[in-house]
Formats: structure tokens, C-alpha cells, sequence
């Protein structure tokens, strides 16, 4: 059974007051809070087993060694990885498109063809892509978006053709919360022989992901969304393609042999992890993984989508409220609201949010191209996750109903004083 005050006792952080009031945190697209065994894991790594990896003979450095490479384990099994050298250690989601631009696709990428990417895409899986193809003369396709808040899969064979070399999409939106059919997108790349990344730092954390069964090429993702550190994430490449990609650092452990001259590569994975890991962000990685594991990703999926079903009928109180994304399917969503108080700036809004302890997020949200197509310059989210409750959603609506009655008076008041 899913006990929200169960978990909820598992996470420190949320017990606290801001501004005087219980805090509410509905920034976890953003990143999300640690449970205390993560934070334990971390500091019991520290306290007990710190160590360079890899390297030493000594007692310290097997138990860290074992340690991280436990976590790759991990990762492999969590995502039905084929082998465990398939999975890198990054800093990362940016970190991870940056390896897979630099490593795979400025080797395999020429002037004339063409990169697909989707219009609500995070800036992450969209300027590396720019970068490169400035570069070398590619060109980038868009592959729009519907009112919906859905992709227009009905344009993926007119975009995709013998020219495209690599569809970078991501999974689920970090503004609408749309959940993409990447299957079917998958499909249409593989037809044509481009490869394809997933960005899936706002899908794993509440999304089973089976990189086999969907047949990715490469898949990135982050540990701070998913209730671990932040500083450490992973690329998962398949494996044949991954033995053919050069390294992008060179340094220490991504080495066999060193002359003064020349050198040889390091065997995989760690050809492509140069230098000392986060070993202590690898670790927290792994305890969130075996604490979401132990939940379940389909509840955690089904908590969520209840909490938005619950926020999207409260919300309909509110005139004047613009929200984003299709309502007709919240299961087709994650939990993510993104909304607009008409004639009100998201960052008023989220100040005076703020003042009445509830944490939401303002801004573009890294999707510049995205606010463009709503024609906003900013947007306000609330994000749900595992710890949130019914209670805090009703707190949400009332402080979003006290803010806009607060800021609606306070243009008033400006208004009437510039008249005067």
C-alpha cells in the first residue's frame, strides 16, 4: 500500500516551516528532496569506506570500489541494461547529451543532414544539438507541437528521412508533463537507420524503463530527480555503438597504456569516466534506486496522476487561470501543472506562493522555443512526487487564490495611482 505519511517521515526536509507556514514543496520537476536513507548512505560512505575507486590495494578503496560498482549493477538492472559496461557514470542529463554529442555524433553527423528534435524540448537536449550542427552544416528539424500538448506524430515520416542521422526527444515534458509515444518515434528513426537519445531525466524518476524492450540507442538521465545527489547521472548506450565512440576527456582511469607519445584506451565503461567519480553521488544513486524500487514505479506513477487529477478539478475555482498541457488526458501526463494568472507575472506569483510556504517553480524552465509557441515569457509550475498529499494540493489552490486577489489589489493600487 502507498502510505503518503509513511514516506513522508522518510524525508527530513519537509518537516520544517517557511514563512511561517508547513512547507509544501511542489518543485520536484526541478529537482526533488532525499530521503534520509540516501542521506545515510552518503554519509555512511564518507564516514566509513572513502576511498579513490579502482586504484588502490588497500581495504578502503575495494569496499568504495565495490560500493559504485554495486551501483552500476544497479542502473543496469533498473533500466534492463544488456551489460553493465553499457552504463556510464556522468555528471548528469546535460552532461550525458554533451558525452553522446561530442563522442558519437560530431563522428557521425555531416553537412547536409539533419538532427530531429521535438518544440517542447529542455535547452539541454536542444543547444548541443545546435552547437554541432553549426558546426559541421546540419540542419535541425522540429517536430512539433499540438494544442494538446502532444507531439504531431503524424509528421514523423515527412521529417524523418534517409538524411536524418539522430532523433533526440524527450520522454515526458518537463512543463506539460506530456508523456511522449517514444515508441512509435523510436520506430520511425530506426526505419530510416538514425539512432535515437531519450532524454528521460523527468521520466525515470516515475516511469518503469526498459531500454531493451523500447530499443534505445542512447538514454540520459539525472539522480537528483529521482530522490538522489545531485552532480551524478548516467548515459546508457547500446553496446555496439558505445564500443565504437571514442572518449571526450582524457585524464586518469579512461587509459590501459600511457608512452610519452601515444596511449591506448581503457577497457568499457571506464574509457568514458576520466578522473575521480562522484563516488559518494554514485552511492546516494544506488539508495535511490533500491527506495524507489521498494515503492514501486507504478504507484509512484498512479500517486501522482491522482494528486493532478485532484489539482486540475480543484483549479477550476480560479478565473483567469491559464493552464498548459492537455487536460482531457491526465494519463497521458506526469504531475506537473504549469499555469498562468492572467495579467499577473509568474514571478510575482511565485514570490508571494513563497510567502505562504509553498514552493513552485517560475520562469521558462530551460524551454524558451516552448513559451514561444504559448506566446508567454514565463509560466508557473507545480510539480508533484511521492511525498505530496491531497492536503497540500488544497493549500496550493487556497495560496493561489490569496495571491491573485493580493496582486490583483496591488495593480489596482498602481493603477490608480499613476491616474491621479
Amino acid at each position: 500500500m502507498f502510505n503518503v505519511e509513511a514516506i513522508r517521515a522518510d524525508f527530513p526536509i519537509l518537516h520544517q516551516e517557511i514563512n511561517g507556514h508547513p512547507l509544501v514543496y511542489f518543485d520536484n520537476a526541478a529537482t526533488t528532496q532525499k530521503p534520509q536513507s540516501v542521506i545515510d548512505a552518503i554519509s555512511h560512505y564518507y564516514a566509513h569506506d572513502n576511498a579513490n575507486v579502482h586504484r588502490g590495494v588497500h581495504t578502503l578503496s575495494h569496499r568504495a570500489t565495490d560500493a559504485c560498482e554495486k551501483v552500476r549493477d544497479q542502473v543496469k538492472a533498473f533500466i534492463n541494461a544488456p551489460t553493465r559496461e553499457s552504463v556510464i557514470f556522468t555528471q548528469g542529463t546535460t552532461d550525458s547529451v554533451n558525452l553522446v554529442m561530442q563522442s558519437w555524433a560530431s563522428y557521425h553527423i555531416r553537412a547536409g543532414e539533419n538532427i530531429l528534435l521535438s518544440e517542447p524540448e529542455h535547452h539541454s537536449n536542444l543547444v548541443p544539438w545546435q552547437m554541432l550542427a553549426e558546426r559541421v552544416g546540419a540542419q535541425i528539424r522540429t517536430l512539433p507541437l499540438l494544442p494538446s500538448g502532444e507531439l504531431d506524430l503524424s509528421l514523423l515520416d515527412t521529417l524523418i528521412d534517409d538524411k536524418t542521422r539522430l532523433v533526440a526527444v524527450q520522454h515526458m515534458s518537463n512543463v506539460l508533463g506530456t508523456i511522449h509515444d517514444i515508441a512509435q518515434i523510436i520506430a520511425a528513426a530506426h526505419r530510416v537507420g538514425a539512432r535515437v537519445l531519450v532524454d528521460a531525466a523527468q521520466s525515470i524518476p516515475h516511469l518503469a524503463t526498459d531500454v531493451q524492450a523500447l530499443d534505445i540507442d542512447f538514454l540520459v538521465f539525472s539522480a537528483h530527480k529521482m530522490l538522489g545527489p545531485t552532480g551524478i547521472g548516467v548515459l546508457y548506450a547500446r553496446p555496439d555503438i558505445l564500443e565504437q565512440m571514442p572518449p571526450y576527456r582524457g585524464g586518469g582511469a579512461m587509459i590501459k597504456e600511457v608512452w610519452m607519445d601515444r596511449h591506448t584506451w581503457g577497457d568499457l565503461p571506464f574509457r568514458f569516466e576520466a578522473g575521480t567519480p562522484h563516488m559518494a553521488g554514485i552511492v546516494g544513486l544506488g539508495a535511490a534506486i533500491t527506495y524507489l524500487q521498494n515503492l514501486g514505479l507504478d504507484a509512484v506513477l498512479a500517486h501522482e496522476q491522482m494528486l493532478l487529477r485532484y489539482a486540475l478539478e480543484k483549479l477550476k475555482s480560479i478565473e483567469g487561470l491559464d493552464l498548459y498541457g492537455s487536460e482531457a488526458n491526465p494519463l497521458n501526463r506526469g504531475g506537473i501543472i504549469s499555469f498562468n494568472l492572467q495579467g499577473i507575472h509568474a514571478q510575482d506569483v511565485g514570490e508571494i506562493m513563497d510567502q505562504q510556504g509553498i514552493a513552485v517553480r517560475t520562469g521558462h524552465h530551460c524551454c524558451q522555443p516552448l513559451m514561444r509557441y504559448y506566446q508567454v515569457s514565463t509560466m508557473a509550475r507545480a510539480s508533484f512526487y511521492i511525498y505530496n498529499t491531497h492536503a497540500e494540493v488544497d493549500a496550493f489552490v487556497a495560496a493561489l487564490q490569496r495571491t491573485q486577489r493580493l496582486l490583483t489589489r496591488r495593480q489596482a493600487r498602481q493603477h490608480a495611482k499613476q491616474q491621479a
